[in-house]
């Protein structure tokens, strides 16, 4: 993998009506940018409508919610010549990493250079380098897949630049990368807020490993007392779900980067994982037996018992 030189956060817009169409059919229409040098932090910025090969007017829907005219469509140029100038602008795609918020506009990258029968190697390269942000965040910190505005307001930041303008869309979810990078104990109190406390008033960041200890011994005490020694194997699934559930309220702890969980915290959530793992583990041996009834053996449950004392 060649050196990492530039961060490249994308975004198109795309043919859209309020009745609704396939992906395939919403062609891009604009695909706005911004790049960022990792050396010197220079951020520079990519504006280009794209003129589809549907050449019918655009609904007043799309025209309203994308701000796009049909005059902006029919001077501008088609999807490989902007692409080819969207590469030339990247300066290497061996160099870059791609980011966009959803998988969306990948799909769109590759759904449209398909449908142009532009060279798959360079799409594969790019999908190689490419980041789904808006997935890394919604499973570090949102919990659920928030927009680019929801997940600035975590950061205490507002929107910059015009809606629905995709090389502003492209700069604010690179303000919300930074932000996730940079602010390690913010991020850490966002997902904390998101997984585990929701609703509930947030501790003191002082308290807040001795109070998530209470809150995880009391979810552990309620799913041991349902722990039998035994389960039938449509029962055990079951318990495997209900185990992935609990590890997904609490796994994000283990990649913490801000230090500020404690270690008896850290040492009980990686307890957690691990009878998740042997879990899943038992299961697939049992089911490979053809087993009807599977057995939890002490070993196994033995370390969530010492948490729940």
């Amino acid at each position: 993998m060649a050196e990492l030189k530039q961060l490249v956060f994308f975004d198109f817009e795309m043919l859209c009506s309020k009745s609704g169409m396939l992906f395939e059919d919403m062609e891009a229409i604009r695909l706005g940018a911004v790049k960022v040098d990792v050396e010197s932090g220079k951020v520079t910025g990519f504006d280009r409508f794209i003129r589809p090969q549907q050449n019918s007017p655009l609904s007043t829907f799309c025209k309203e919610l994308t701000g796009i005219s049909d005059s902006d469509l029919d001077k501008a140029d088609d999807f490989p010549q902007v692409f080819k100038d969207f590469l030339f602008w990247v300066g290497g795609v061996k160099k870059a990493r791609f980011f966009s918020w959803s998988s969306s506009d990948i799909l769109r990258l590759k759904a449209d250079a398909l449908r142009h029968n532009l060279p798959q190697a360079t799409i594969e390269k790019i999908t190689k380098r490419y980041i789904d942000f808006q997935a890394v965040f919604t499973k570090r910190a949102s919990r659920t897949a928030a927009s680019v505005e929801k997940a600035l307001s975590f950061y205490e930041l507002s929107f910059i630049g015009e809606p629905h303008h995709p090389m502003y869309d492209a700069y604010n979810t690179l303000r919300i990368y930074e932000s996730f990078e940079e602010h390690l104990v913010k991020t850490d109190l966002i997902m904390v807020q998101q997984f585990i406390f929701q609703e509930a008033e947030l501790p003191r960041v002082e308290r807040l490993s001795q109070e998530i200890k209470y809150i995880f011994q009391k979810d552990l005490v309620e799913f041991y007392s349902n722990l039998n020694d035994a389960f039938r194997m449509k029962d055990a699934w079951k318990l495997i779900k209900k185990t992935k559930k609990l590890v997904e309220k609490y796994e994000n702890i283990l990649l913490s980067r801000s230090g500020i969980f404690d270690k008896e915290l850290i040492t009980g959530v990686e307890e957690l994982l691990n009878f998740h793992k042997e879990l899943q583990t038992a299961y697939r041996e049992h089911c490979s037996y053809t087993s009807k009834i599977m057995i939890l053996h002490e070993q196994m449950v033995e370390p969530l018992q010492k948490i729940c004392v």
